[in-house]
């Protein structure tokens, strides 16, 4: 907050209860509305209110807060967890790569004291300069295949074969990549390192690179082998908004139950004019894993979903609970 606060930003807050939860690929919870007799669901992502708030003329915003997605439970993963978004107008993903970069210096050394932190037993240094990849690059490197050079869908999905990468008949090549650098390339990234120009199929949110309209002027940065931020230039074209939209609700008439759903007020808004804008979200708790130093995201949360104890197991804990009890009276 103090960081934001020093380069002008304003922090505000957004409804949690949503008539179309967008914004991240996520399944939502829902629920119903008894007063307005309406289904509503609890918000995936910040994203597209605080983009409205630009829309209406707010040039810098951000917001900390909770967002639920109906999702399994792991060590990176909760189904209700904390997330920071924020988006400035008139700057590009150039320009958000170097706030999220100076961001991260700053935290480590108000948090820990250093750049130099310690994670897994390995040191990560955020003082250095952040490496940059684009993903295809990165999977060039890290699985020596070239997707520049594919040339369509089947291309790309017989190679999926070939390298034994599980997919959908549904997806495209550029799902396709996405898949190799999950594979392939995710662990391998263990000093910061910002992944660039994903694929179109993946990004329906984002600004399409001039130079190829297969890619999209998007960011990921990656350190310790986890994603920890994602940022991009938002799309302001409610036109090509339409589209990409109408796209996922194909995927998701196809089976893709995390696709984002089509939000015509939404595109509305930005038919009032969305200023060249680049925004960037941020997991707390995946922030506080790296800079505590703790392997999963239970260690982080106050309370962290768990599965529920069946019977036996109940009795078992209260038998024992019981018998420690008697020891300590003793």
């Amino acid at each position: 907050r103090n960081f934001l606060d020093g380069r002008g930003f304003m922090e505000v807050e957004t409804p949690m209860l949503v008539s179309n939860a967008g914004g991240a690929a996520a399944r939502p919870f829902e629920t119903h509305y008894n007063a307005l007799n309406e289904d509503v669901k609890l918000r995936i992502s910040l994203e597209l209110y605080l983009k409205r708030l630009i829309v209406g003329g707010l040039e810098r915003v951000f917001e900390i807060g909770r967002v639920f997605r109906n999702e399994g439970v792991d060590t990176r993963h909760n189904p209700e967890f904390t997330l920071m978004e924020l988006y400035q107008a008139y700057t590009d993903y150039e320009g958000m790569m170097e706030l999220t970069e100076s961001m991260f210096r700053y935290l480590a050394e108000k948090v820990c004291g250093s750049t130099k932190i310690s994670y897994n037993g390995i040191e990560i240094d955020l003082g250095k300069p952040f490496e940059r990849l684009t993903m295809n690059d990165a999977i060039k490197k890290y699985a020596g295949i070239d997707f520049d050079q594919v040339a369509d869908d089947e291309a790309a999905k017989k190679l999926a074969e070939e390298h034994h990468i599980a997919y959908e008949e549904r997806h495209k090549k550029g799902d396709i990549i996405n898949l190799f650098f999950e594979e392939f390339c995710e662990k391998e990234l263990i000093q910061p390192t910002f992944i660039m120009d994903h694929p179109i199929e993946i990004s329906p949110l984002t600004k399409k690179k001039p130079s190829d309209p297969n890619k999209v002027e998007r960011f990921e940065l990656f350190i310790a082998g986890r994603e920890i931020a994602n940022g991009f230039n938002e799309l302001n074209d409610p036109l090509d908004q339409y589209e990409r939209f109408a796209k996922q609700l194909q995927a998701k008439n196809a089976g893709d139950d995390e696709a984002h759903e089509m939000d015509e007020d939404y595109v509305y808004a930005l038919g009032y004019g969305l200023p060249p804008t680049a925004g960037q979200g941020l997991g707390i708790d995946r922030l506080t894993m790296l800079l505590t130093n703790e392997q999963s995201i239970k260690d982080v949360i106050l309370f962290p979903a768990m599965k529920p104890l069946n019977e036996s197991d109940a009795t078992i804990i209260f038998f024992m609970s019981f018998m420690l009890f008697c020891v300590y009276s003793i």
